[in-house]
């Protein structure tokens, strides 16, 4: 089988208001075939960029694309991925004050994205221009471990829950978690971390939501910087990971070497995916044993923010309510539609879906009161 060689060209890169020193040792260690690539010698609290495009030829401005304000590890070497047969022009770093994220969470930079996409004829995700402002999200799924841990704090401080979680292991991601367990269980992390929290049961935000289920309203108090769920814009400006339409976090094809799904490639499936790439029909048989199919939080290689699972293995709890199309008041840091309505969002496909449930534009909606099997969460904070 014939493959095609990755071309480095590294190159001093300097951004807008950043100072890159001369002789300063930032060093891309590898670049798979694959697409990962490995830099070190970054500085630790800092931001970095990387700068990609499929030919050196023709103006730069055009034809380069990449990732900007990734947070630099305690180690200073990072991993990202970056698009197949894709050549690197640079790496640069600048200080940021606010870029030392909060223990297993990464920053997600702030900016203007395409929310949605017209890829696949999707009728409720239409390409819409939207800003977030910067905000940290977990890098993982909150897992079955991480959900016990404070579940049980929660429960000897007064909190109750209509479900206990599930887990096939303490490291696969919880699940069997409604909408408002997810929520109450957020606050409890926040209360624990010593953090201000963001839900409430009353209007003017003084009844911290701790006990209640279906039929209890909720208001967020976005100003709190406790733990949350994401808002739908937020999720997808964190699961593309500073790509642009693309249908995954790492471009627009699939494998079982890229996240756990359900495979139903076309060929050799009628009716099939030509973006599935299988190599199988069925579940990720690496993961397919006990009675559900959830794979370890992290097992597969992250996006360009350093988030993992943001495509299958379960699917996340969002803060908006559903609405078709998005039903977002504002394109500044919107919140969804007004409530109540019938479901809330989900979002990232999951172990027992196809490929294109893992789409990055591709949204769900189930009824904040169920539990199953195939749907946990993570969490954000704001800066």
């Amino acid at each position: 089988m014939k493959t095609k060689l990755h071309s480095l060209f590294i190159g001093l890169a300097v951004l807008a208001g950043v100072q890159q020193v001369l002789g300063q040792a930032i060093v891309i260690n590898s670049f798979s075939q694959n697409g990962v690539l490995v830099c070190s010698g970054l500085q630790t609290g800092t931001l970095f960029s990387v700068q990609w495009a499929s030919s050196l030829s023709g103006p730069w401005q055009t034809n380069w694309a990449g990732l900007t304000g990734v947070a630099v590890s305690n180690s200073g070497t990072n991993t990202v991925s970056v698009p197949m047969f894709y050549r690197v022009l640079g790496v640069a770093s600048t200080n940021a004050a606010t870029t030392n994220a909060p223990a297993g969470m990464a920053l997600i930079p702030a900016g203007t994205f395409t929310m949605g996409d017209n890829l696949d004829g999707e009728s409720d995700a239409l390409p819409t221009n939207i800003y977030v402002s910067a905000f940290y999200m977990d890098a993982n799924l909150v897992s079955y471990s991480q959900w016990q841990g404070v579940y049980s704090y929660a429960t000897s401080h007064g909190y109750s829950f209509v479900d206990a979680g599930l887990g096939k292991a303490a490291n696969h991601p919880v699940q069997t978690v409604d909408w408002f367990d997810c929520v109450k269980w957020s606050n409890a992390r926040s209360q624990q971390a010593g953090l201000t929290p963001v839900y409430y049961t009353d209007a003017g935000l003084t009844q911290v939501f701790t006990n209640g289920d279906n039929g209890t309203t909720v208001y967020q108090n976005l100003a709190a910087k406790g733990y949350r769920l994401p808002t739908e814009a937020e999720w997808e400006k964190a699961a593309r990971g500073g790509l642009s339409g693309q249908r995954f976090p790492w471009g627009s094809t699939i494998s079982e070497s890229q996240a756990n799904y359900y495979a139903y490639p076309n060929p050799p499936n009628s009716g099939g995916y030509t973006y599935d790439l299988g190599p199988y029909t069925g579940y990720n048989t690496n993961f397919d044993t006990g009675s559900y199919y959830t794979s370890p939080v992290g097992y597969f290689a992250p996006n360009g923010y350093g988030l993992y699972d943001m495509a299958g293995n379960v699917s996340e709890w969002c803060w908006d309510w559903y609405a078709t199309p998005y039903g977002q008041p504002s394109n500044t840091n919107p919140t969804g539609p007004v409530g109540p309505l019938s479901y809330r969002v989900l979002r990232g496909g999951v172990w027992s879906g196809s490929a294109d449930n893992a789409r990055c534009a591709y949204r769900f909606n189930y009824n904040p009161a169920v539990a199953v099997n195939a749907v946990g969460f993570r969490c954000v904070r704001g800066l």
